[in-house]
């Protein structure tokens, strides 16, 4: 059998190791040291919107942060996506909240803004504003910017932005992680950049990350003995781990202009076909490409598709499940319009990493032309 094409699989470098020995040479292995502040300095930098960073043991991590933060507690209501991966909705939960899951729209397939309107009207009339809306950036396409943060302001509700998959994406210019009254990454082992598990808190406000740094090492007060006055975590990243996301941060836009160059390869495949649909970059939004996913005519023709590739030993997987379909949220409120509940059905998730070879291109493409019957 051929050797396993991934989905989207780490890509080092090996400018990693140098952080990494400078980390074991000096002793510091403990979750704080030169390259977590390193680490934060140069995402700091990136972004460059007078950002400040705090490294965290996950994105999962950094959405529970920002709703402690936020004074999210039991019983309030969080709208958050619908068309998302589940850590950006489980956080909620972690307080007690309480998830109410906002539907998609087509364009980027990410929060509509017609359904959050709707959902905060009614909430409002219910005598329950929302605490907090989580918005997210799907596949490393930017959501509906200004649209939605207009909505905010207008109810006065904070976001938090879940630029998890969306590192080196932009709307009208400014970098993804930068939009959100508290905005929030990961650099989990398939993300464009890794540090094995990881993420970040981003804000504008120091106070804020001086709080999530506080909340993240276990929420210990300015004493000489081990005081604690509040509930903490164990949620800050490791020396270690921060060295590998140094190294990585050398090649994140090398990263991003390889997954891009996925994608164009199959758009170049695919593209003239009327049975499929790409998620195309509408005006103002860059992809970072994390995933290139296209949809199909029917829920047959995915399935059909996914288990050619699987014959080829070649990894693809299904949209994410909208989480209003998931069991442990079948009770939550929802607003829907169906275009999430479409987007599952009839979408594929491709190859995409940025270490796929020309070999590896010619085998998705040999499963493409054979399945689809293309000269």
């Amino acid at each position: 059998m051929n050797p396993k094409i991934w989905l989207s699989s780490p890509h080092m470098n090996g400018n990693e190791q140098k952080f990494i020995n400078e980390a074991f040479n000096s002793n510091w292995i403990a979750p704080l040291g030169p390259n977590v502040s390193g680490f934060e300095e140069d995402i700091s930098q990136y972004l460059n919107e007078g950002t400040y960073v705090a490294a965290l043991s996950s994105g999962t991590a950094a959405i529970h942060l920002a709703l402690i933060i936020l004074n999210v507690s039991k019983d309030d209501i969080v709208l958050c996506q619908s068309k998302t991966f589940s850590a950006s909705a489980n956080p909620i939960v972690y307080q007690g909240a309480k998830p109410v899951f906002i539907d998609s729209e087509k364009e980027t397939w990410n929060l509509c803004p017609i359904q959050l309107e709707i959902a905060i009207k009614d909430c409002i009339a219910k005598g329950n504003k929302p605490k907090a809306i989580i918005a997210v950036h799907l596949y490393g396409m930017p959501y509906k910017v200004d649209e939605i943060h207009t909505i905010a302001s207008t109810y006065n509700i904070p976001i938090i932005e879940d630029s998890a998959e969306a590192f080196g994406s932009s709307y009208k210019n400014k970098k993804c992680g930068t939009f959100g009254d508290i905005s929030i990454l990961s650099f989990n082992g398939n993300k464009i950049i890794t540090t094995s598990g990881g993420g970040a808190l981003v804000t504008s406000k120091k106070e804020i990350k001086d709080k999530a740094v506080f909340l993240a090492t276990q929420a210990r007060d300015k004493s000489v003995a081990y005081l604690h006055s509040q509930i903490g975590y164990n949620y800050r990243m490791s020396n270690v781990l921060a060295g590998i996301g140094r190294g990585q941060m050398t090649v994140l836009d090398k990263h991003v202009k390889l997954r891009r160059k996925n994608y164009q390869f199959y758009k170049e495949a695919l593209g003239n076909l009327d049975s499929v649909e790409l998620l195309n970059e509408p005006q103002d939004h860059f992809s970072n490409r994390w995933l290139s996913c296209m949809l199909l005519d029917s829920n047959k023709s995915r399935e059909a598709l996914r288990l050619e590739f699987d014959k080829e030993n070649i990894e693809t997987r299904p949209l994410w499940k909208p989480m209003h379909q998931q069991p442990i949220f079948s009770n939550c409120k929802k607003y829907i319009n169906g275009v999430s509940d479409n987007l599952f059905e009839r979408g594929l998730c491709l190859p995409s990493g940025s270490n796929l070879t020309n070999g590896e291109l010619d085998r998705i493409y040999s499963v493409l032309k054979s399945f689809f019957a293309f000269s």
